[in-house]
């Protein structure tokens, strides 16, 4: 917990620092808007692969600090989870699951763009959960956002690609791994054998995105 809030102790002074300085606030901040699709899983639950599609969706914006750099302020809606089909045909534990976590998410990253065509960008997210459901062997578990079964909380670090399509489109990529546990569960082998296990989000974003202003705030900034 302490960790968590020299984090976002950091990153507001840093955000605010940023749009203090003259060169800010002599640029225009570009928007931005992005659409897509999340591929996820959940590491330590035992179900393996990037097999869970869910939505992502937001809006941002990008405030240039320096020739090639920029900070960009997201609200996404994520969702994220898990999936597995089932696995035993004849059996009414059939080993079929399904997790679906849906999170608010405010992503905050540092971006260098190179030559126009390519930006790569690193940072983290805070992400508060305001849905979940979760379904073993096709039943639903008593799992809900407000019971505490995961954590409310999700701190992700980022890794972003961003590819120019055409113009102000864009093709954007994006990385994400929660910091710290979302949720710790046990596990019972068919030899008793009882296994911690804690979990944490993995997921892979795939989305277009437009910018708006993105030539008049490049024009601005050259002027200087």
């Amino acid at each position: 917990m302490e960790n968590r809030k020299k984090i976002i102790e950091i990153t507001f002074w840093l955000v605010l620092s940023i749009l203090l300085t003259n060169k800010v606030n002599a640029q225009i901040i570009k928007g931005e808007v992005m659409a897509g699709l999340n591929m996820t899983q959940v590491d330590g639950d035992e179900v393996y692969g990037y097999k869970k599609p869910g939505l992502n969706v937001g809006a941002g914006a990008m405030i240039p600090f320096a020739k090639n750099w920029d900070l960009s302020i997201e609200t996404n809606y994520s969702q994220k989870g898990a999936k597995q089909k089932v696995q035993y045909l004849e059996d009414t534990l059939n080993g079929a699951y399904r997790l679906y976590l849906n999170y608010l998410e405010v992503p905050v990253l540092v971006h260098y763009t190179d030559k126009e065509l390519m930006s790569i960008g690193t940072g983290f997210s805070w992400g508060r959960l305001v849905g979940a459901s979760e379904y073993e062997h096709d039943k639903q578990t008593a799992t809900t956002a407000q019971n505490n079964v995961y954590k409310p909380d999700d701190f992700c670090v980022l890794i972003d690609l961003r590819l120019k399509v055409y113009e102000a489109l864009k093709f954007n990529f994006r990385y994400s791994y929660s910091m710290a546990k979302i949720r710790t569960r046990d596990f019972t082998s068919q030899n008793g054998i009882v296994t911690t296990r804690h979990q944490y989000n993995n997921v892979l974003t795939f989305r277009l995105l437009y910018m708006f202003n993105e030539t008049r705030s490049k024009r601005i900034l050259n002027q200087e």
